[in-house]
């Protein structure tokens, strides 16, 4: 198996770039992305700096970014990058924001490291070695009962078909309204996962899967206990419509609420 971690200090030092930036410069113009969609000045500033020392760094690793694509060699191994995870939070200036910089290989995700900058903490993972909190190990919580849980859930949908996406969402939020002990929406995928993997929150359901807003938590999750699946309960990867995560033992309960109609 290939040793991953050899790349956690090239991805800390990449993340150490954005933070920095992230924490010192303000939001900047704001790009309109679509309906109630936009990236600011520093997402463009943080996914060039951070693409260009990757490239650098390892040239024989390709590069995806939120804001502008793929870039660099396409040998199957990809970073993942969301420069600012929680844009808007962001811009509202809400500490609830995070860098999220991950590492795919043959559709799954191996490495992960998240930063929240204004809450002063670094989620590391990499596949085999455990998942850490500013360097201490964290594992998911063992909640066994809906009822005990607390979920996180992805946002609501914007933009074109938002209506319809909607209806399943706002369905699925009265579902789990009515089991489990509480939801929350951070607002950020990468808050959602890390928080998982610290046992903060017991589930997370999102109906969506973007390689940048999941490749870091999903890596981070897994290795703190959790399973990380798509809507139909198998193994989540890069092509997933869906990231739903918790441990073994609340995923079936999590999953049957899931798929209900």
């Amino acid at each position: 198996m290939t040793d991953y971690a050899d790349l956690l200090p090239i991805a800390h030092q990449a993340v150490d770039l954005a933070r920095d930036i992230m924490r010192t410069m303000q939001p900047g113009v704001l790009t309109a992305k679509g309906d109630r969609d936009m990236a600011s000045e520093v997402d463009y500033a943080i996914e060039a700096q951070v693409r260009a020392f990757l490239a650098k760094q390892t040239p024989e690793i390709g590069f995806l970014g939120e804001e502008n694509g793929t870039s660099g060699a396409t040998n199957g191994l990809m970073w993942a990058l969301d420069p600012v995870d929680g844009t808007v939070n962001f811009v509202h200036r809400s500490p609830l924001c995070a860098i999220s910089l991950g590492l795919i290989t043959q559709d799954r995700s191996v490495l992960g490291v998240i930063d929240l900058p204004f809450l002063a903490a670094r989620y590391s993972a990499a596949e085999g070695c455990g998942a850490h909190m500013n360097g201490e190990p964290i594992s998911a919580s063992g909640t066994e009962l809906l009822g005990d849980a607390v979920v996180a859930l992805g946002d609501y949908a914007v933009g074109m078909g938002a209506e319809e996406k909607n209806r399943v969402r706002f369905a699925l939020t009265q579902r789990l309204g009515a089991e489990v002990q509480r939801i929350r929406m951070h607002g950020s995928a990468a808050i959602d996962l890390s928080w998982l993997a610290s046992g903060y929150v017991d589930a997370v359901v999102m109906l969506t899967n973007k390689p940048w807003d999941t490749a870091a938590g999903v890596s981070i999750a897994r290795e703190a206990g959790a399973m990380v699946v798509d809507q139909d309960g198998t193994p989540h990867a890069f092509g997933s419509q869906a990231t739903i995560a918790a441990n073994p033992s609340l995923l079936p309960a999590i999953l049957s609420l899931v798929s209900e109609q």
